[in-house]
């Protein structure tokens, strides 16, 4: 079984896109698991229309460990709410591709729904990841790993103000085997770039890899990364289609 755990804090607009994406997947043998981090809106009772289960939360390193307790699954994929497409063959692809290559813990692509600038840099990452997956993993807030290597590594280090989830793959992959598998991207919304600004936002990614190849783990709090603003609407990003890899 495939564990899908999503983290959620105030996520009615982007959630309902991504789980009814879900639903509409040619793969059956999941579960999905909404660790909710105390929201205000209706998020809570949205997972709970789609009989999805929910488990408490709290910042993004213990919401995903949280619902890695709760997994049932022996494969574990971590995903964000606002990761708002998702092909129909996507799920069975990424499990057949992470089982082909005997894979431990795995990325794949991410595409944008932004402008110009956040495609290139999504563009530039993708190929980054590609082209380092033997040398050096890395996996921004989406991944598959097995739940058997998360416990051995002792799950998302809690302590870590950034970058939790490139510490997690490097982590693992030190254990197990890493690869970025190569099928159609998801989509995520731009709204992180919105709220905090294009420059702003790049940049400090920029430094935090500067930081953590040269200091390690992030764990003190000089990079903010969630503003208190006021959050983007939703377009019509489900609708959007992805163009199938080459």
């Amino acid at each position: 079984m495939l564990s899908i755990i999503i983290p959620t804090l105030n996520e009615e607009k982007y959630l309902p896109l991504l789980l009814e994406h879900i639903k509409k997947q040619d793969f059956s043998d999941y579960e999905v698991i909404v660790a909710d981090a105390g929201s205000k809106d209706q998020t809570v009772q949205i997972v709970k229309e789609y009989k999805h289960r929910v488990v408490k939360g709290g910042s993004v390193a213990y919401g995903r460990n949280q619902g890695a307790k709760a997994a049932r699954g022996e494969l574990l994929l971590f995903i964000d709410a606002d990761n708002i497409y998702l092909p129909e063959d996507f799920l069975s692809e990424l499990v057949s591709e992470f089982k082909k290559k005997n894979c431990d813990i795995a990325t794949f692509p991410l595409y944008i729904d932004g402008n110009r600038m956040d495609k290139m840099a999504f563009k530039v990452y993708n190929w980054w990841a590609k082209k380092l997956q033997r040398f050096k993993a890395y996996a921004t807030n989406s991944m598959i790993v097995k739940k058997e290597v998360f416990d051995r590594v002792g799950g998302f280090d809690e302590s870590i103000t950034l970058a939790e989830d490139h510490d997690f793959a490097r982590r693992a992959s030190k254990i197990g085997k890493f690869r970025y598998i190569e099928i159609d991207p998801i989509l995520v919304s731009a709204r992180r770039m919105e709220k905090e600004g294009r420059i702003r936002l790049y940049s400090k990614y920029i430094l935090a890899e500067i930081y953590m190849e040269t200091f390690g783990p992030i764990k003190k709090d000089i990079f903010r990364y969630w503003k208190k603003n006021k959050q983007s609407e939703p377009d019509n990003s489900d609708k959007v289609a992805v163009g199938k890899k080459k």
